[in-house]
């Protein structure tokens, strides 16, 4: 019999932390420095800075015909990142884990039952987002499905009280249709609703946005896009970084990056070190970071634990840009 459980927002406690990290003499670990709460009223007072969350779900992805494999990266993700050792360059103390959301699947596997689920999804979400934003803290998203762009966009935005631009790094634009929430188009509810300003593309691939896309981006002022196909051949990124505003968010879809499981695993993208680099050198313009779509493990039985090895680098990565730009 499946296990019924409730959507909800699991908070960990510092036993829940503990049971994650491996332990070795003479060595300390992230885990061992990193923050937890056990009421929202602690929040605005914990000295950490950057708030780690998780959305292992993929009923987005499955919503917008993909495969299955996208709720598999959290938890060892988050396993990599808590045995980060802790020394001069990160010490752990920055960062407060505050859960990961548990998500019940639908009644059924139809695509209405999906999209119903992920509009569920949607409203469990950004409300936590909003409290992390308000509360000054910036959040850092571990999915999960790039559906969870629109609750993360509106959360930040109503915290803000202002729509927030946003660069996503990612193969795919993500625009497609209202046509019932699902992973590919967080973006196009997010410029409906008015909750995301501009939208920036970097990476997109030509093979993979169709036409009806193509035309959005060349009408719509909101929208502009550096093809991958560009950078190959020299281009740079066009101005992008220049025009951001002052409470950006920052998307990476793993389906951007080269060779790296995913639902539309890609053997032609960015080399894992130009997204290191762009971090480590950029992330102080961002308000918050997604990191979506990567698996560790695929409905279709492949497999590949370095993902949740990525993952830690790059959130490493995001606050350690943050720190050396303080």
């Amino acid at each position: 019999m499946a296990k019924f459980i409730m959507d909800n927002l699991k908070t960990y406690t510092q036993h829940d932390i503990d049971r994650l990290v491996i332990h070795r003499e003479g060595e300390t670990k992230l885990g061992e420095k990193v923050a937890v709460i056990s009421s929202w009223e602690e929040l605005p007072d914990t000295k950490a800075k950057f708030v780690l969350l998780g959305i292992p779900e993929d009923i987005g992805v499955r919503a917008n015909g993909g495969m299955a494999g996208a709720a598999s990266a959290w938890r060892p993700a988050l396993t990599a990142f808590l045995n980060i050792q802790s020394n001069r360059f990160l010490g752990g103390n920055e960062i407060l884990v505050l859960g990961h959301f548990e998500i019940d699947e639908p009644g059924d596997s139809s695509i209405k039952a999906l999209r119903d689920k992920v509009a569920e999804i949607d409203d469990l979400v950004y409300p936590i987002i909003e409290k992390i934003t308000a509360a000054g803290k910036i959040p850092i998203v571990i999915g999960g499905g790039h559906n969870n762009a629109y609750p993360i966009i509106k959360g930040v935005s109503l915290a803000n009280k202002t729509p927030i631009d946003v660069l996503n790094i990612d193969a795919h634009a993500d625009l497609r249709g209202l046509e019932g929430r699902h992973s590919g188009n967080g973006f196009s509810y997010a410029l409906n609703e008015n909750y995301l300003d501009h939208y920036f593309m970097y990476g997109l691939h030509q093979n993979y946005n169709n036409e009806a896309i193509l035309s959005q981006i060349d009408n719509n002022p909101k929208l502009k896009a550096v093809f991958f196909e560009d950078i190959l051949t020299g281009r740079d990124d066009n101005g992008l970084f220049d025009e951001l505003g002052s409470t950006a968010g920052l998307e990476i879809d793993l389906d951007g990056i080269q060779n790296i499981l995913s639902s539309a695993e890609t053997p032609s993208g960015f080399a894992v070190n130009e997204i290191r680099k762009l971090i480590l050198s950029k992330a102080n313009k961002f308000s918050y970071l997604h990191i979506c779509e990567g698996a560790t493990r695929m409905l279709d039985g492949r497999v590949n634990q370095s993902t949740a090895k990525l993952i830690a680098y790059l959130v490493s990565d995001f606050v350690k840009g943050h720190i050396s730009s303080i």
